[in-house]
């Protein structure tokens, strides 16, 4: 009785310990790259800052190429522990003349001394803060319509406040 005892426990212990275990893998697949210029901020208050996104911004990847168009804009909010979160709104038209809603949500963490850095106008890099993003698309157009199924994640490349503002990103399905 105590070895069928000692048995079950040990299986008990062992599932346990698997059902904890990664049973999954996620992998990517580069989209494209994102160019916006961004219009002077547009401060709310002290928690909420608005950027538009001005024309001349673009998209190029292995399989979509196009402009942003308006309207186009970024909802910066300031957490209380100072991080910030995105909230974006941007159409593409791609270079066929179709149109695809693009929207996501992102986190930006930065350490102060970096945040002096592009509070005057500094351009920062992937290297310097954490800045992810994970866009979702919507669109009719028959060539595109397999964005609407699938779910991106994005980092940031560049970005740069003050005069000549803008974000680029890279942008990844997630398979």
């Amino acid at each position: 009785m105590k070895r069928i005892l000692s048995a079950a426990l040990c299986l008990i212990a062992f599932a346990s310990a698997l059902a904890g275990a990664q049973t999954t893998k996620i992998t990517t697949e580069y989209l494209m790259t994102l160019y916006a210029p961004l219009d002077t901020p547009q401060k709310i208050d002290n928690s909420l800052t608005i950027y538009n996104v001005v024309p001349g911004g673009w998209v190029k990847g292995p399989k979509i190429n196009g402009t942003l168009i308006a309207p186009a804009a970024d909802w910066i909010r300031i957490m209380p522990d100072g991080n910030l979160r995105q909230d974006v709104r941007l159409t593409i038209k791609t270079d066929e003349g179709a149109l695809i809603y693009v929207t996501y949500n992102g986190i930006i963490s930065r350490s102060k001394e970096v945040g002096k850095r592009i509070a005057s106008g500094g351009v920062l890099t992937s290297a310097d803060e954490y800045f992810l993003m994970a866009p979702t698309m919507e669109t009719s157009a028959k060539a595109y319509v397999w964005l609407n199924r699938v779910q991106c994640v994005g980092k940031m490349v560049e970005v740069k406040t003050g005069g000549n503002s803008f974000v680029k990103y890279d942008i990844f399905i997630v398979h």
